[in-house]
C-alpha cells in the first residue's frame, strides 16, 4: 500500500503538519507537499474516474503531464474545477473533491461502460447517433449533454482577483532545472536583461531527485550555488510558480503565474498572467517521461517510473510496498535503486531490450534485485488497484507466462522533449531515430516579422538527455559525474505480438479512455492523416494535451501503416502548455470593468428623467423615457409624434467622431469611402459609406469639409473604434507613406439633434447664429455661437424632418441640452430615444448599420448604388464587389413591407418561397431586417431584403410569424414618409 516513510522527503517540513479534506474525509500532511504527494501518503491510490468507461484512475505522473488526477478545489466563491492534484500545492484547510462519478468515487454507476467496451470503439458516437434520426433531439443530445465534461462548473461568482503584467526583457528563459540556470548564469554574466520562470514552486528539476555530481557538489548544492550567484544580479529576475502558457508570433511570450494558490489568505491577485516581449526566447522545457503500453496500464498504482522516484525522493512516499519497474532504458534502473535504498522490495525489473549492460542494471544487479531481459508486462492484475502482473516475453505474443505479485508498477518507456512551445510559433521537428524522439530542428526555428530566430532551445529540451551534455548546450562545460547509459529500445506495445484481446486494454490516452486498439482501428477506417486519427479516437484532446499520450499514440498508428514515424508526422501544439485560469485571461476587466460603460455628458439628466436604457456597444442611450405610468410602447409612440408635429431633443453625442487631416487626406478618404468625399467643398457635407475590402458594408455617416486639408468623419455609435483602427489599418500597413493623421474625438463634443418642424424657431429663440434656410441650407455646416455657447452646426436628418445637429465641446454639453429644453419649452420640445429615431428613419426608408446589414451585405443590395462614385477608379472593396457572386442578379435587394391587417412583423423572420427541402423545411426568398410600430401611419412597417425585390412592388409574399404560421404582406417602397423630402427644409 503507498503510504509516507519515517524519514526522508527532501521538500517536506514535518515540524508543519497541515490538515485538509478529500472527498469530506478528513486527512493530514506536511508543508512541502502537493495534494498528490499528500493523498498517496495517506493511502489514497484512487483519486479519479476516465472520461468515457468511468475506469478506476490513480496518478501517474509527478507534474503538469498528469492526466488522471484531477480535482475540484476550494469551495463556493473560491471553487476551480478540473486542477492537477499534481500542481496544487498543499495548504492548511485545502479542501478537495474528485470528479465524474455518481454516487460516489469508490461505487461509480458510470463504470458499467467499462463493461461495454467493445460496443463503445473510437468514433462508436459518428455511427451511432445518426440513426434513428428521431432519436437526436430527444434521446441523444440531452444523454451527450449530461454526460460532457469532467468537473462541475462553480455556482458562484469568482471571489478572487487577477492581474495583468506587461514586460520587456533581453531573454526570457522557460525552464528553471539545471539548464535554464546554467542559461541564465552565461546570460547574467554577459550583462544581459534576463527574466528566468519555472512552473513549479521549485528550481533544479529532475537533476536535484536525481542527484548527478556537478563540478564536484552534488545538484542539489550546485543548484543552490547558481541561485545565490543569480540573486546578487540586478539584471537577473527570477519567478517561481510561472508557466509559459505560449509562445506566439514575434516572439511573444504569455505567462501564467499561480501567486497566492499555495497561500490563500496573501493579500493580493490569485493568479497573474504575464505578457512578454522579449528580444530572445530560450526554451529550456525538459523532458517528459512516456509510459508504455501493456494490458492494465491504466490501473491504479501503475505509475512512471521517474514519477514513484520524485514521490519517493521529494515527499518520502512509498506507492507500494513491492514495485515492479518495466522499462526499455536505464533510467528506470534509478527508480528501483532509490526504492532498494529506501528499504522497498522491488521484486523484478522487466527490461524489454533483448540484452542488458552498463552501469545502472550492473548497480541493480549487484542489489540483489532481479533484471529479467527480453521481457515484457503480458497484463496487470487488479481494477482498483495494482494486485500483481503477468510478465512474458517481449517477442511475439508473450509466450508463458509468470505472475509476480505487487502493488505498484513503475514505467518507463523512454523521454520526449517538451517541444510544446517551440511548436506554437512555428519551430520544425526533427525524428531522432538513436533516442526514438522528436527534437526541435535548429535549422528550421521560429522566425520573426524580418526572417530572425525567435527562440532557441537548450538542454534537454533539445534532446540532450545527459546532465553533462544538457549543460554544455546551455553554456556551461563541467566536470559531472553521473552513470553512462546504455541505448534505450523503442518498445510501444506489450509484447510486441499481443492480440486484440490485449490491445483492447492498453491505454494510450488515460482521460479520454483512448487505447491502442482504438487508434488501430482508426487506420482501418481510412484515418491516415494523424490529426484525423486524433479527432476519431480523441487520443491526445483531453485536458493533459496529449503530454503522456501523442508519441506512442503515433508509433502506434504509424505501425498499423506500416510507416515510419516521422513520416506520419505530429499532431499540432496549440497554447496553453497547460490550463490557465478563465480569471487570469479576464485580469481586472470583471464586474463593472468587463466593459466599461461610457456616458455622454448628459446621461445624468437622462437618468433623472425616467430613461430606460439601451446599450450601444460600450455607452448606455436612453431607449424612450418614461413618463408617468408609461410603457415602453406608450412612450415611443408619444416621441415619434413630438418629431413629426413639433420638435424633439436628442442626444447625438455617442455618434463618431474622426477627424482626418493631411495633405493626402482627400485621397486617402476616396480610398476608404465608395463615394469621393475630396470632391466635398468647405463648409459643406455628404452621406457616405464604408466597405472592408471583400466589398460588404461596415459603417455609413456624414462626412464633413472642415477645411481645405481636413474632413470630419461621422460613424454609427458602435462603429468609431472600429472604423478608426480601419483606417489606421491601411495607413500604417499599406499607405504608410501617405501624408495623413487621424484621431478620434468622439468624446471631446457633445452632440444634439433637434428635430422637426419646430426646429429652426427652437434655434432662432436661443439667438446667435443665422439658421435659416439661405444661410444654412440642407448638408452644410457652420461655426458660431447659439445662445452665448461656442458651437458647430450641422443641417443633416436621420428623421427625415427639419433637423439641426449641434456640437459643442463636451464640458458645455449639459449647458446646450438645458439651454434648448429651456428655449423649446414654448414649442413643446420632447427628448426622444433610440427607439423613436429607428421608428423615423424606418420611415423614410433609411438604412441602419446593424439592422439592414450583417456582414454579408454589399451597399447595391441596398439599392445604394448612388453612393458609389462610378469614375472612381478604385476603393476599399470596389474589385469585390465586381465579382460575380456580387453582381448576381438574384442577390437579395431592400424593400418596404405592409403586413395584412397592420401586423408587426417579426424581426428576422424569413420571406417564404414555394417549394421544400428533403428535409421538410420551406424555400426561403428573403428576410425581415427591421421591423416597427408607426405611429405615423397607425400600422407595422418593415424594411426587408427580397429577391428581386425593386422589380416586384405590389406582390404579395408570406412572412413566417415564428410560431409555424406565415403572415402576409404587400412588398412596397421602402420609402413610406415624405418621398420627395419636402419636410427636410421645414
Amino acid at each position: 500500500m503507498s503510504a509516507r516513510l519515517p524519514t526522508g522527503g527532501r521538500l517536506l517540513d514535518r515540524s508543519q503538519p497541515l490538515d485538509f479534506t478529500f472527498d469530506g474525509k478528513r486527512l493530514h500532511g506536511y508543508a512541502g507537499d502537493t495534494l498528490a504527494s499528500a493523498l498517496l501518503g495517506q493511502g489514497q491510490m484512487l483519486l479519479g474516474r476516465s472520461f468515457k468507461y468511468h475506469q478506476p484512475r490513480g496518478l501517474v505522473a509527478s507534474g503538469a503531464e498528469e492526466p488522471n488526477a484531477l480535482v475540484g478545489l476550494g469551495e463556493g466563491a473560491f471553487f476551480e474545477p478540473n486542477q492537477r492534484a499534481t500542481a496544487a500545492e498543499l495548504h492548511a484547510g485545502l479542501t478537495a473533491t474528485s470528479q465524474n462519478h455518481w454516487p460516489s468515487l469508490e461505487h461509480d454507476v458510470g463504470a458499467v461502460n467499462s463493461a461495454l467496451t467493445r460496443f463503445l470503439p473510437a468514433g462508436f458516437y459518428y455511427k451511432t447517433f445518426l440513426w434513428p434520426r428521431s432519436f437526436w433531439k430527444h434521446v441523444y443530445e440531452p444523454f451527450i449533454r449530461q454526460s460532457a465534461g469532467l468537473g462541475k462548473p462553480p455556482q458562484e461568482a469568482d471571489g478572487s482577483t487577477y492581474e495583468h503584467f506587461h514586460v520587456h526583457v533581453d531573454l526570457v528563459i522557460v525552464g528553471g532545472g539545471i539548464s535554464g540556470l546554467a542559461a541564465a548564469l552565461t546570460a547574467g554574466r554577459e550583462g544581459r536583461e534576463v527574466l528566468l520562470i519555472e512552473q513549479t514552486a521549485h528550481w533544479g528539476g529532475r537533476a536535484v531527485v536525481d542527484a548527478p555530481q556537478i563540478d564536484g557538489q552534488s545538484a542539489e548544492d550546485w543548484v543552490k550555488s547558481a541561485l545565490q550567484e543569480l540573486e546578487t544580479m540586478a539584471n537577473v529576475r527570477m519567478r517561481t510558480r510561472t508557466m509559459a502558457s505560449g509562445l506566439y508570433d514575434h516572439g511573444y511570450l504569455m505567462a501564467y503565474e499561480r501567486v497566492s494558490d499555495h497561500a490563500p489568505a496573501t493579500p493580493g491577485p490569485r493568479h497573474r498572467l504575464w505578457r512578454i516581449r522579449a528580444e530572445e526566447t530560450r526554451l529550456a522545457t525538459g523532458a517528459l517521461e512516456r509510459p508504455l503500453s501493456f494490458a492494465g496500464n491504466d490501473v491504479p498504482g501503475v505509475m512512471l517510473a521517474s514519477a514513484v522516484r520524485d514521490y519517493l525522493v521529494n515527499w518520502a512516499i512509498s506507492p507500494g510496498d513491492r514495485t515492479v519497474v518495466v522499462t526499455n532504458n536505464d533510467d528506470a534502473y534509478r527508480t528501483a535503486l532509490a526504492l532498494y535504498r529506501a528499504g522497498l522490495a522491488v521484486p523484478v525489473i522487466v527490461d524489454a531490450r533483448p540484452q542488458v549492460t552498463g552501469a545502472l542494471p550492473q548497480a541493480a544487479r549487484d542489489a540483489g534485485i532481479r533484471v529479467e531481459p527480453g521481457r515484457a508486462i503480458v497484463k496487470v492484475d487488479g481494477k482498483k488497484r495494482v494486485t500483481g502482473v503477468e510478465i512474458g516475453l517481449q517477442l511475439g505474443e508473450g509466450g508463458a507466462m509468470e505472475h509476480i505479485a505487487c502493488d505498484a508498477v513503475a514505467m518507463s518507456g523512454g523521454w520526449s522533449p517538451a517541444v510544446h512551445l517551440w511548436s506554437h510559433c512555428g519551430g520544425k521537428l526533427t525524428w531522432d531515430e538513436a533516442q526514438a524522439l522528436f527534437r526541435p530542428d535548429a535549422s528550421r526555428p521560429p522566425r520573426g516579422d524580418k526572417g530572425q530566430p525567435i527562440a532557441s532551445v537548450t538542454g534537454t529540451a533539445n534532446g540532450h538527455l545527459g546532465t553533462a551534455a544538457a549543460l554544455a548546450d546551455a553554456g556551461l562545460e563541467l566536470d559531472v559525474s553521473e552513470p553512462a547509459e546504455e541505448p534505450m529500445a523503442p518498445v510501444w506495445i506489450m509484447p510486441q505480438g499481443a492480440g486484440p484481446a490485449l490491445k483492447r486494454k492498453m491505454f494510450l490516452d488515460y482521460q479520454n479512455d483512448v487505447k491502442v486498439s482504438d487508434v488501430e482501428l482508426a487506420a482501418r477506417e481510412g484515418y491516415e492523416s494523424v490529426e484525423h486519427a486524433k479527432r476519431y479516437t480523441t487520443l491526445g484532446m483531453a485536458t493533459d494535451q496529449g503530454k503522456l499520450s501523442n508519441i506512442n499514440g503515433l508509433a502506434v498508428l504509424s505501425g498499423a501503416l506500416n510507416a515510419a514515424i516521422p513520416a506520419t508526422g505530429t499532431t499540432t501544439f496549440r497554447p496553453p502548455y497547460t490550463p490557465i485560469s478563465m480569471g487570469s485571461i479576464a485580469g481586472a476587466a470583471r464586474g463593472p470593468l468587463f466593459q466599461p460603460v461610457r456616458r455622454t455628458p448628459i446621461h445624468g439628466w437622462h437618468e433623472a428623467n425616467g430613461a430606460t436604457w439601451e446599450p450601444v456597444g460600450q455607452w448606455r442611450r436612453p431607449y424612450a423615457y418614461l413618463k408617468g405610468a408609461e410603457d415602453r410602447h406608450t412612450a415611443v409612440t408619444r416621441e415619434v409624434q413630438a418629431v413629426r408635429n413639433s420638435v424633439g431633443l436628442l442626444d447625438a453625442s455617442t455618434l463618431g467622431k474622426i477627424v482626418v487631416k493631411g495633405p493626402d487626406a482627400g485621397r486617402f478618404l476616396d480610398m476608404i469611402y465608395t463615394g469621393r468625399p475630396s470632391s466635398i467643398a468647405v463648409g459643406k457635407c455628404r452621406y457616405g459609406l464604408i466597405c472592408n475590402e471583400n466589398g460588404f458594408l461596415v459603417d455609413d455617416g456624414v462626412v464633413a469639409r472642415l477645411a481645405e486639408d481636413t474632413w470630419l468623419c461621422h460613424t454609427t455609435t458602435g462603429g468609431a473604434e472600429h472604423i478608426h483602427a480601419h483606417m489606421e489599418d491601411w495607413l500604417q500597413c499599406e499607405w504608410w507613406d501617405w501624408q495623413v493623421y487621424t484621431a478620434n474625438v468622439t468624446e471631446e463634443w457633445a452632440q444634439v439633434a433637434v428635430a422637426g418642424p419646430k426646429a429652426r424657431a427652437v434655434l432662432e429663440s436661443l439667438g446667435g447664429m443665422d439658421v435659416s434656410k439661405a444661410a444654412l441650407p440642407f448638408m452644410t455646416w457652420a461655426e458660431g455661437e447659439l445662445g452665448g455657447l461656442p458651437a458647430r452646426v450641422f443641417r443633416i436628418s436621420f428623421s427625415g424632418e427639419l433637423s439641426y445637429e449641434i456640437a459643442v465641446p463636451a464640458d458645455r454639453g449639459m449647458e446646450l441640452w438645458e439651454a434648448l429644453l429651456q428655449a423649446g419649452a414654448a414649442h413643446g420640445v420632447t427628448p426622444y430615444g433610440t427607439e423613436a429615431m429607428h421608428v423615423l428613419r424606418a420611415e423614410k426608408g433609411f438604412i441602419m448599420i446593424g439592422e439592414e446589414t450583417d456582414g454579408t451585405i454589399i451597399p447595391q443590395d441596398l439599392n445604394l448604388g448612388w453612393a458609389i462614385a462610378k469614375k472612381k477608379e478604385d476603393y476599399l472593396g470596389k474589385r469585390a464587389q465586381e465579382r460575380p457572386h456580387m453582381a448576381d442578379p438574384k442577390r437579395w435587394k431592400l424593400v418596404g413591407l405592409e403586413a395584412d391587417g397592420g401586423a408587426v412583423l417579426p424581426e428576422g423572420a424569413y420571406i417564404m418561397a414555394p417549394g421544400e427541402n428533403a428535409n421538410g423545411q420551406r424555400h426561403t426568398q428573403g428576410r425581415v431586417t427591421s421591423t416597427y410600430y408607426s405611429p405615423t401611419f397607425g400600422r407595422g412597417i418593415a424594411m426587408a431584403l427580397l429577391i428581386h425585390g425593386p422589380d416586384r412592388m405590389g406582390e404579395m409574399v408570406e412572412v413566417t410569424d415564428g410560431q409555424g404560421g406565415a403572415i402576409t404582406a404587400r412588398v412596397c417602397d421602402p420609402v413610406l414618409y415624405d418621398r420627395e423630402g419636402e419636410r427636410l427644409d421645414g
